[in-house]
C-alpha cells in the first residue's frame, strides 16, 4: 500500500492489457472500457506504455510507479580480457587510477562539440596549451584528479574494441540533445554500453536552446531503461551546453563520483597491460599507434606484443605531443616501433625480449588461422546442443523490424516463451535495416541477429559472413517466434539459405494456346535449371516467384542451360512476360550451423 492508503503497483515501461489486469487484479474488459472512454481502442493483447497504464490504474484506485529494471549478471556482456588479467594482481598492490571515459550518442547531439569543450577547459588550470597533435585521447584535471577521455566518439569504434576482447572505457557519457530527445541511435548506444558492463552518465546537451524540453527527454530516458537519479533511479543526468560551456564542471564532478563507486584500480608496478585506441602508417615515421595503459608502467625501449604485431618502443609521446620516458595506468600515449599496424581494441603486453614477442605473435597467427577454420558462433540450430554441453546459458538476440508496431508484439511473444532452461536476452531491438553496427554488437556479444520485414545492408552482410554471425530474416511473426521456441527446445530444423544459380534476360515472348506464354531468353549469368525456382523481375521489382514449368533449348527439353546460350522458359502460373524482364533462377540449400 502507498502512503495515502491506495493500493500501489510497480509497472514496466510497457505492458499488455492482459498482464496489467493480472498485476492490479482487474478484468481486462474493464481496462479496455476505460481505454475506450479515453479514446484508445485496444484489445486484450495490446501493448500500452506506462503513462497510459498509470491513467487506467488511477481510475481504478491504484497508484502506479515505474519499475526500475535491474541488470542481472547473465544480462551483461563478457568481462573484458584485460580486467581478467588484472584480477591476478595482489589486491594489496592495487591503487586508484584515473577513470577512462568515452562519449556516445546520436550523430548530431553534440558529442564532438562536448569533447572539444572539455579538452579546452581545464577546470584546475585554465586553458590547455601546446596541443600539437591528435592522438585519439587526452586527459583533464578536475580537483587534482585526472580524467582520461577517449577522443573517438561513436559506438561503432567502442564496439569494435569490445569485439576483440578489450574495453577502453570505464564510464560512458551518453550525450542526448535536450531539444531532440532519445533517438534510435541513442537507444543503440545504450544497448552497447549495457552489454559492455559500463556505467552510464547522461549529458543533457543544448539546454541553452529555446526549444529544450529536459523533462520530456528524462521521461524518454526512463522508458529506455535509464531512470534519472532525481526520479529515484540510478542514472546521473547532467544538464550541459557544450556550445556555451555550461555544466562542464558538474559533468566532471559526476564522472569522479561514479568512478569512486566503480573501484577503478590498477597496479603501477605490475604487469603492463593496455589497449590500442587507434593506429596508422605514417610515411615518415612508420607504424604509429595510440595506446591506453591500463595496468603497470610502460617504458621507452620495452619489447611489446600488440595483437598480431610486435616491436621495441623507439619513442613515446603524450597527448600534448611531449616526449615521455614512461606511462602509468590510464595514460594515453603514442608510440613508434611496431612492425605492423594493429587493430583498434587489440591488447598489448610487455615481454622480456623482442625475440619472445615474435614467438608469441607467430603462435597467435597460427591459432587464429586454426580458429577461423573451426569458428563456431552462436546459431539457432546448434543452441540446444551447446546448452546441453554447458557452453551457453542464454540466447542473446538483436532484433530489427520494419516498424515499432511489429517490434512490440515480437518482444511480447518472446517474453511469453518458457525460459526455464535457456534465457532469452534481447540486447537491442530497433526499427530499420540490419546494419554494420548490429553485426558488430552481435560479434562483441556472441548474439544472433533476427530481422522482420527488413533487409541486410550490403556492408553488414559481408561483415556477418566474415565474423560468422548468424542472421535470420522473417516476414511472418509467428514463424520468427516459433523458430526461437523450437531452438530453446532443441527441435529446430536446420536453416535453409537461398542460392542464386543464374540469370536470364527475356529477348522475345512466344504465345501458345495450350501452354500459355514462353519467354525466349538468353542466359546472362550462371546456369538456369529445370528443377529450380524462378523469380521474374522487371525494373528491379519482383513480379512473381514460382517453379520452372519447362526449359527448352532448340525444341528439346533440357535439364539446364549455361551462360551465353539461348533457351525457352515457362514459369508455372505466370503469363505476363515482356522483353527485358530478368529471370533469376534459385534454389534453397541447407545452411551449415555455425
Amino acid at each position: 500500500m502507498s502512503e495515502n492508503g491506495k493500493k500501489s503497483v510497480e509497472l514496466p515501461v510497457s505492458i499488455t492489457i492482459r498482464d496489467l489486469g493480472e498485476k492490479i487484479g482487474s478484468s481486462p474488459i474493464q481496462i479496455i472500457k476505460i481505454l475506450m472512454s479515453n479514446g484508445v481502442m485496444a484489445n486484450i493483447n495490446q501493448i500500452i506504455d506506462f503513462d497510459t497504464a498509470a491513467i487506467v490504474c488511477a481510475e481504478l484506485g491504484v497508484e502506479a510507479t515505474l519499475e526500475i529494471p535491474e541488470l542481472k549478471e547473465e544480462d551483461l556482456g563478457e568481462i573484458p580480457l584485460w580486467r581478467k588479467l588484472i584480477e591476478d594482481e595482489d589486491p594489496k598492490n592495487l591503487t586508484k587510477r584515473p577513470p577512462v571515459v568515452t562519449i556516445l550518442g546520436h550523430v548530431d547531439h553534440g558529442k564532438t562539440t562536448l569533447l572539444d569543450a572539455i579538452r579546452h577547459s581545464d577546470v584546475a588550470g585554465g586553458e590547455f596549451g601546446g596541443i600539437t597533435q591528435h592522438i585519439g585521447a587526452y586527459q583533464v584535471v578536475h580537483k587534482d584528479r585526472k580524467i582520461t577521455f577517449l577522443d573517438t566518439p561513436g559506438h561503432a569504434a567502442f564496439t569494435a574494441m569490445r569485439a576483440r576482447g578489450a574495453q577502453g572505457a570505464d564510464i560512458v557519457v551518453l550525450v542526448v540533445a535536450a531539444n531532440d530527445g532519445v533517438m534510435p541511435q541513442t537507444k543503440e548506444a545504450i544497448a552497447h554500453a549495457k552489454a559492455a558492463r559500463v556505467p552510464i552518465i547522461v549529458a543533457l546537451n543544448k539546454i541553452d536552446r529555446d526549444d529544450a524540453n529536459p523533462d520530456r527527454v528524462k521521461k524518454q530516458l526512463a522508458d529506455a531503461g535509464l531512470v534519472p537519479d532525481e526520479w529515484d533511479g540510478d542514472t546521473i543526468v547532467v544538464p550541459v551546453s557544450a556550445k556555451m560551456k555550461l555544466g562542464l564542471e558538474d559533468l566532471l564532478e559526476a564522472i569522479t563520483l561514479v568512478a569512486d563507486n566503480c573501484k577503478i584500480l590498477a597496479n603501477p608496478k605490475g604487469k603492463v597491460i593496455g589497449t590500442v585506441i587507434e593506429a596508422k602508417i605514417d610515411k615518415a615515421r612508420g607504424v604509429v599507434a595510440t595506446l591506453l595503459v591500463q595496468n603497470g608502467t610502460l617504458h621507452q625501449g620495452d619489447a611489446v606484443v600488440v595483437g598480431l604485431s610486435h616491436g621495441n618502443i623507439k619513442a613515446m609521446s603524450g597527448f600534448l605531443g611531449e616526449k615521455i620516458e614512461e606511462a602509468g595506468p590510464s595514460t594515453p600515449i603514442q608510440i613508434l616501433g611496431l612492425n605492423e599496424v594493429p587493430q583498434a581494441g587489440d591488447l598489448f603486453q610487455v615481454t622480456d625480449s623482442d625475440k619472445e614477442a615474435r614467438m608469441i605473435v607467430n603462435d597467435r597467427k597460427e591459432k587464429l588461422a586454426e580458429a577461423k577454420l573451426n569458428k563456431k558462433q552462436a546459431s539457432l540450430e546448434d543452441l540446444f546442443n551447446r546448452f546441453q554441453a554447458g557452453e551457453v546459458r542464454e540466447l542473446r538476440l538483436i532484433i530489427k523490424a520494419d516498424v515499432q508496431g511489429s517490434l512490440d508484439p515480437i518482444i511480447s511473444t518472446l517474453n511469453d516463451i518458457d525460459q526455464k532452461e535457456i534465457k532469452i536476452n534481447v540486447l537491442h531491438a530497433e526499427t530499420g535495416n540490419i546494419s554494420e553496427s548490429d553485426i558488430m554488437l552481435a560479434s562483441a556479444s556472441n548474439a544472433i541477429v533476427v530481422g522482420f520485414n527488413v533487409d541486410v545492408d550490403g556492408s553488414a552482410s559481408k561483415l556477418a559472413e566474415s565474423e560468422g554471425i548468424s542472421v535470420r530474416l522473417y516476414d511472418i511473426i509467428y514463424r520468427l517466434t516459433e523458430d526461437i521456441e523450437k531452438a530453446l527446445k532443441g527441435m529446430l530444423e536446420p536453416e535453409k539459405q537461398e542460392v542464386i544459380l543464374g540469370k536470364a534476360q527475356v529477348l522475345t515472348v512466344f504465345s501458345f494456346s495450350k501452354v500459355g506464354k514462353i519467354a525466349g531468353c538468353k542466359v546472362i549469368e550462371g546456369t538456369i535449371r529445370r528443377n529450380a525456382q524462378m523469380r521474374v523481375m522487371r525494373n528491379g521489382e519482383v513480379l512473381t516467384e514460382g517453379e520452372v514449368a519447362s526449359l527448352r533449348r532448340e525444341k528439346e527439353n533440357v535439364r539446364e542451360v549455361r551462360e551465353g546460350f539461348e533457351c525457352g522458359i515457362r514459369v508455372k502460373g505466370f503469363n505476363d512476360f515482356v522483353e527485358g524482364d530478368i529471370l533469376e533462377c534459385f534454389t534453397f540449400e541447407e545452411k551449415a550451423a555455425g
